[in-house]
């Protein structure tokens, strides 16, 4: 009955029959550093900070993933792979420039754009009258215009949904342009790693697996009873994503969900003592980004994050109820670090965010 009643959304959805492209652009900042010095096409480079300090890489270009090199890696990891690796320290304002641009030609074919990044985005082509609204067509008009304009390469995905789409500008990078129909839709999703869900991280890979689940249509015969007792209330999504079904709007105005502030020290914090010590540093952070922002009335929870030196986090919530007290940040602090009892090498702190309360309009009456 459960299957049946999906079935019946996946043709809703189907039949809604959307437009929505995924733009990705190929190592983003990497390729902005190619574009501008040639002689760095044919090299493995990265962008991060120096290999001595606890930086990690933003990104790095295809010719250094051929060693393993990866986004998020730490840098001396990253130069034990590749001793060849060049890193270079970035630059912000070519990389916001290269955005803009980008947006500039995505706007000629739609407003109804959802930045995910400076370099990837959804659009919604579904009322596009360009090449009599053919989103395969937009799709390789707006790559061939950043490639001549912008002078870097992008993926892009086509499909009724976010999902698909997200899913699909990935399945044949760099470079590449994939078109999932409706028609193709569910022959498509059931190929699709269970990696490649979004929320579906190492440990629920390693709790599917043992459930003898590694793609959508591993995932589509599994009962639902059976997924639920393991994932909660995140079962109904994940068997949503396995029929390739999404509804979510391409959403213009992203609701912001938290404001937060970390910091990755240069030599890993011993012991709490040390980690109460840099704790007020941090909080002096946090004021100064919320300093001319109007976040009071929305402040739901505070939350802190603790990275150890093996790599494991931990993240505590507590529900904000009366004042603002920084002495409560001080309280997570200790329960976060009493969870492992190691070396810290990274700590966050930064409040959740409730969605805005709609404006209310007082009419007078006489």
């Amino acid at each position: 009955m459960y299957t049946v009643f999906l079935y019946s959304i996946f043709l809703k959805d189907m039949l809604q029959n959307r437009k929505i492209i995924h733009v990705d652009a190929d190592c983003f900042y990497a390729a902005i550093e190619m574009r501008d010095d040639p002689s760095l096409r044919d090299i493995p480079i990265a962008i991060g900070g120096p290999e001595n300090t606890r930086s990690v890489l933003s990104t790095a270009n295809y010719a250094a993933r051929v060693y393993g090199v990866r986004s998020a890696m730490p840098t001396s990891v990253a130069k034990r792979l590749c001793p060849a690796l060049r890193v270079l320290p970035g630059n912000m304002h070519k990389y916001r420039t290269a955005s803009e641009q980008m947006h500039v030609i995505f706007r000629e074919f739609t407003d109804i754009i959802e930045p995910l990044s400076l370099d990837e985005a959804y659009l919604d082509v579904t009322d596009s009258s360009h090449f009599q609204g053919s989103a395969t067509r937009i799709a390789e008009e707006i790559r061939s215009r950043i490639w001549l304009e912008v002078g870097i390469t992008v993926s892009a995905g086509v499909a009724a949904n976010k999902f698909i789409a997200k899913v699909a500008s990935d399945w044949d990078k760099p470079d590449g342009l994939t078109v999932v129909t409706p028609e193709k839709q569910f022959e498509f999703v059931s190929t699709i790693p269970v990696k490649s869900i979004s929320g579906i991280g190492r440990v629920a890979q390693e709790k599917l697996a043992v459930l003898g689940v590694f793609n959508c249509a591993d995932l589509q015969t599994l009962d639902f009873v059976v997924l639920q007792k393991n994932f909660g209330s995140m079962a109904f999504r994940l068997s949503q994503f396995a029929l390739g079904i999404d509804d979510r709007p391409v959403s213009v105005s992203r609701e912001r969900k938290s404001i937060s502030v970390e910091h990755t020290f240069s030599k890993d914090l011993p012991d709490l003592k040390e980690c109460q010590t840099v704790l007020p540093i941090l909080l002096s952070d946090l004021k100064k980004r919320m300093t001319g922002r109007n976040f009071e009335s929305q402040l739901s929870k505070y939350y802190l994050k603790m990275k150890f030196d093996d790599f494991k986090q931990t993240t505590i919530e507590q529900p904000i109820k009366n004042k603002l007290s920084d002495d409560v940040f001080l309280a997570l602090l200790q329960q976060a670090y009493e969870r492992y009892r190691r070396p810290v090498r990274l700590i966050g702190v930064g409040y959740r965010l409730s969605p805005p309360k709609p404006l209310q309009l007082t009419l007078p009456f006489s």
